[in-house]
């Protein structure tokens, strides 16, 4: 990246539009690589302006690939929006393999360790969960009774919240305060109530996980949501779980047991699968759930965190709430660490295909092997294409949040959402709810949305999840713990409580892209080990939305 004096920069040698890095007022004079010239019109941060005078279909290039294309002339220097450019991206095909790549310097880490949970599968989990599941939405209900009935007398509860607000808005009503009084009321939090402690001293969680499928949707949706929790169950942060079946739907218990297997030949986890037709009252069904459940509770209590190789991590990375500093600061701080866990020997999982709209050619070309590779183009093109037929396309993809911080075509948005894979070969391309199998760099196909997309990734395998963000998002996931990352210095400062870590770090000239990825990997590193809980599992963010196949974006 050329960076001539910290308020603007050029990503790309090839790029024809320069990032502002401050506001910038019209005006103002810009001298970059032998051109002086002043800005046409006013350029907030994180939005492009132009080099050059564009004419009317005049292409407009960032991180070197085609992200757009002008609707009218644009003077030089002014302002590139979603009124004077549209979406364009480059054509692709099978091309020749690219798959040289520069490996990092992982001297820091060959020797490190984390403290996992190890199974006998071989994979380590960075937590150990029992999960409560139902294979249809009828059985949601009885799933809400088991998290009552269990998560506070164990110990998992977290303390409540916001109760002591509810009181003194409850105090002012009774004592005859205006709505106004009311609104304008300061209330004071309590202090934070203990929480229980825990029965189960190795057991980071009951986790209770609803959804809305299972039945009346496509069978293909039905058979994905069985892969689905199968991904789940097979987990390395899952030492056991409760299956709860009505017993006439269409994800059946023998689909998900067939998905466990293939997933996992010789499971030998503790698993409960109950149908309620079969057992008759609820009190039967429930009864039945609470004492098996408390009984392999008290078997994945045995387990125990031990020493486990870095190679033992297999990262997912996901961005949302992007801004136009997430493909300069954050995204390329994931893809340092991303080659570095790879070189490592462990997996990464980049997804969201929406997102990699415009750099179909750059990724296919990195693709170990052909087939691989063409297995990418027609996942892509598949998926477009039935976004296109519902009257939609990739090219909607970005949201108002990230038109109004500066990613205005789903090709900007792509191309720096990409940096997140890094630089090293893709080794294999899943399809949803697939498992990754192969250490390296993984292709998952996904929609863009959040947490569709975090929930397919970590049924897939990623037991650490990094996940970055330029507007601020609480997303998290239920069994495996989400990491924060801020592209920009002012949401750290403003969401705390959300970002666990500052990459707005490079965009200040303080770190380097593989400085701030090292701290990254120390973090990810305390994480794994149960030492530091992320901020989204402090809050209890457990985000858990299976893909439905009809387009999500």
């Amino acid at each position: 990246m050329e960076n001539s004096t910290k308020k603007y920069l050029r990503i790309h040698e090839s790029d024809n539009v320069l990032v502002a890095l401050q506001d910038l007022a019209e005006g103002t004079v810009i001298n970059f690589n032998g051109q002086v010239f002043n800005l046409a019109t006013p350029v907030l941060a994180k939005h492009k302006f132009t080099m050059e005078t564009l004419s009317v279909g005049s292409d407009i290039y960032m991180y070197g690939v085609l992200v757009g294309k002008a609707n009218e002339v644009i003077s030089r220097g002014s302002a590139i929006t979603v009124n004077n450019i549209h979406h364009a991206a480059g054509e692709f095909k099978l091309g020749q393999r690219k798959t040289d790549w520069q490996k990092p310097d992982v001297s820091n880490f060959t020797d490190k360790t984390f403290m996992g949970y190890h199974r006998a599968d071989g994979a380590v989990g960075t937590a150990n969960y029992w999960i409560v599941i139902p294979l249809v939405f009828c059985e949601n209900r009885n799933i809400e009774v088991l998290k009552e009935a269990l998560t506070a007398k164990l110990g998992f509860k977290k303390p409540k919240s916001y109760e002591a607000e509810v009181d003194g808005l409850l105090s002012l009503y009774q004592a005859g305060k205006s709505v106004e009084e009311i609104l304008s009321a300061d209330l004071q939090s309590s202090a934070t109530e203990t929480a229980s402690k825990k029965v189960f001293a190795n057991i980071d969680g009951i986790k209770f996980l609803n959804h809305d499928m299972g039945c009346g949707g496509t069978r293909s949706d039905s058979d994905a949501l069985c892969g689905l929790i199968a991904g789940y169950i097979t987990h390395p942060n899952v030492a056991g779980a409760t299956v709860l079946s009505l017993g006439c739907q269409h994800a059946q218990a023998d689909i998900l047991m067939d998905e466990i297997k293939k997933r996992d030949p010789l499971f030998n986890k503790p698993l409960v699968v109950l149908e309620q037709q079969k057992l008759g009252t609820e009190k039967n069904l429930l009864q039945a759930a609470l004492k098996q459940t408390f009984a392999g509770l008290i078997e994945i209590n045995k387990h125990e965190r031990k020493p486990a190789p870095l190679s033992k991590l297999c990262i997912g990375l996901e961005c949302g709430g992007s801004d136009g500093f997430s493909g300069i600061s954050a995204n390329p701080a994931l893809g340092y660490v991303a080659d570095v866990v790879v070189s490592l020997g462990g997996s990464v999982i980049l997804a969201e295909f929406p997102e990699l709209c415009g750099v179909e050619q750059e990724i296919s070309d990195r693709c170990a092997d052909e087939s691989i590779a063409l297995k990418f183009m027609h996942l892509m093109k598949t998926y477009n294409a039935r976004a296109e037929a519902d009257g939609s396309g990739f090219y909607a993809n970005p949201s108002p949040g990230n038109i109004k911080d500066g990613l205005i075509t789903d090709a900007i948005k792509s191309a720096g959402a990409a940096k997140k894979g890094g630089s090293s070969p893709v080794i294999d391309v899943l399809d949803y709810p697939q498992k990754v199998t192969k250490n390296g760099l993984n292709l998952l196909c996904t929609p863009g949305s959040d947490v569709e997309s975090t929930t397919a990734e970590v049924a897939s395998g990623a037991n650490v999840v990094l996940f970055t963000t330029g507007l601020g998002t609480p997303t998290g996931n239920p069994i495996s713990p989400v990491i924060k990352l801020s592209t920009n210095t002012k949401l750290f400062n403003r969401m705390p409580d959300i970002i666990d870590i500052d990459c707005g770090t490079i965009i200040d000239g303080k770190e380097s892209i593989p400085q701030t990825g090292e701290r990254i990997l120390d973090f990810i590193i305390q994480v794994a080990s149960g030492v530091i809980q992320p901020k989204a599992v402090q809050l209890g963010q457990d985000d858990f939305i299976p893909w439905k196949r009809g387009v999500s974006l």
